[in-house]
């Protein structure tokens, strides 16, 4: 069997791409994660909980901590919840969360999630998930 691959992060060409076209204003955030059943902390162990945690624990703890710098930057969480099956898509695709996010444009993500304290923040949500999808909506 072959594994699928994972997407944990932004590569740098699909991160070239969205952020080099034009910022035309506000944008939605659809974020499809799948969590660890234990948390990876190897890439930071001086952040992981003492006796360890779940990644769904890790990822609640990377919310609570990121959310006031995502509301100073403009942004807003407009849903968080748990996914169900899905209805069409495929049968065998699980995810455990459904996150969706307004950022005010484009470059206020990039200040967001390239500011130092964001990004010491965002080592949880790495240590949390499994897989994840992020797709940005903009308004036409």
């Amino acid at each position: 069997m072959i594994k699928a691959r994972a997407y944990l992060d932004v590569s740098s060409q699909q991160g070239a791409a969205f952020f080099g076209s034009p910022d035309r204003g506000p944008v939605l955030m659809l974020n499809l994660l799948r969590f660890r059943e234990r948390a990876d902390y190897s890439h930071a162990p001086e952040l992981e909980p003492a006796g360890g945690t779940t990644g769904r624990e890790a990822y609640a703890r990377y919310m609570r901590e990121m959310l006031p710098l995502l509301e100073a930057s403009g942004g807003a969480v407009l849903f968080s919840g748990t996914c169900a099956p899905f209805l069409i898509g495929p049968q065998d695709e699980n995810w455990d969360h459904v996150l969706l996010v307004r950022q005010a444009s484009k470059a206020a993500f990039l200040a967001f999630a390239s500011d130092p304290e964001s990004q010491r923040i965002t080592a949880h949500r790495t240590a949390a998930i499994s897989d994840s999808r992020l797709l940005p909506i903009l308004e036409d």
